[in-house]
């Protein structure tokens, strides 16, 4: 089992920046990918971001790439998503996830945290 916790989120103007964390506690945090994805009112949950178990290798959704990072410390069992250029369309509960094997697939990650809210107001 791995527990999984995020902060970070909040109000923030459009063209702002924020940083989500993750904290994961359980089972060896380095053993797992780890993910990002959003959900939106009214809309399915999307992925955001991924990164490998090392951090070697990281993925994005369109819709962020070039102003989101993600980023990991394994030593702190944290994951990081850095998010810059916010736009109201970025508003969403943010929930991190944790699996095995790195994938950008929703439904293939193990655990997850409980979300952390975002809002980019205009």
């Amino acid at each position: 089992q791995v527990q999984l916790v995020e902060s970070g989120g909040g109000l923030v103007q459009a063209g702002g920046s924020l940083r989500l964390s993750c904290a994961a506690s359980g089972r060896t945090f380095s053993r797992y990918a780890m993910g990002w994805f959003r959900q939106a009112v009214g809309k399915e949950r999307e992925f955001v971001a991924a990164i490998t178990r090392s951090g070697a290798s990281t993925y994005y959704a369109d819709s962020v790439k070039g102003r989101f990072t993600i980023s990991r410390d394994n030593a702190k069992n944290t994951v990081y998503l850095q998010m810059n250029s916010l736009k109201p369309e970025d508003t969403a509960v943010y929930y991190c996830a944790a699996n095995e094997v790195v994938t950008t697939t929703l439904g293939q990650y193990d655990y997850w945290g409980q979300g952390t809210q975002v809002t980019v107001s205009s």
